[in-house]
């Protein structure tokens, strides 16, 4: 008899623990689920465009956030209307792709700090260069990695400048 209540209490014991395993499965897999469920939520592109009927007539977004990662397409001094702005100026042309950048950079509450790459393509290598000590207001912490190119032409007769960048921010 005494046997017999050992046995039944090992069994007890041995069911309840299969019972609190087969619980806290349950529950990690659940947490699975959620897990993938928030990480398809963040790998959802998220499209922007900071001048939708322009950007539609050239048939591209200006951004999109796809995680942490943000792609920016190439920033150039224009108007609401595609209009070019500051024609001859350089330094006017860059700091009006740097207004531009900025405000894509807020709509996903990043700064000039996230940017972890910046490519800069002109007309005009020497005036760029002469231009350049502009970038040491907008990159307070570190410069991003990126590439400067001369190149033959930009969209409109008259850009002198065209700035694309990525960044980087966690949530």
């Amino acid at each position: 008899m005494i046997e017999s209540r050992k046995i039944t209490k090992q069994l007890l014991v041995l069911a309840f623990g299969v019972f609190m395993v087969s619980c806290i499965q349950g529950c990690k897999g659940s947490d699975k689920e959620e897990k993938k469920e928030s990480e398809e939520k963040k790998e959802t592109p998220d499209y922007f465009n900071l001048r939708p009927r322009v950007e539609k007539e050239y048939g591209y977004s200006h951004a999109v956030k796809i995680g942490d990662h943000i792609k920016i397409s190439g920033a150039v001094s224009m108007d609401s209307a595609g209009n070019l702005i500051a024609p001859g100026s350089m330094d006017q042309q860059m700091k009006n792709c740097y207004a531009d950048l900025e405000k894509i950079l807020k709509h996903y509450n990043c700064t000039f700090d996230d940017v972890i790459a910046e490519n800069v393509y002109t007309t005009n290598m020497a005036d760029f260069i002469k231009a350049s000590s502009y970038r040491n207001s907008i990159y307070k912490k570190q410069f991003p990695t990126g590439t400067w190119l001369e190149v033959k032409g930009l969209a409109l007769t008259g850009q002198l400048i065209e700035i694309d960048m990525e960044a980087h921010k966690q949530d």
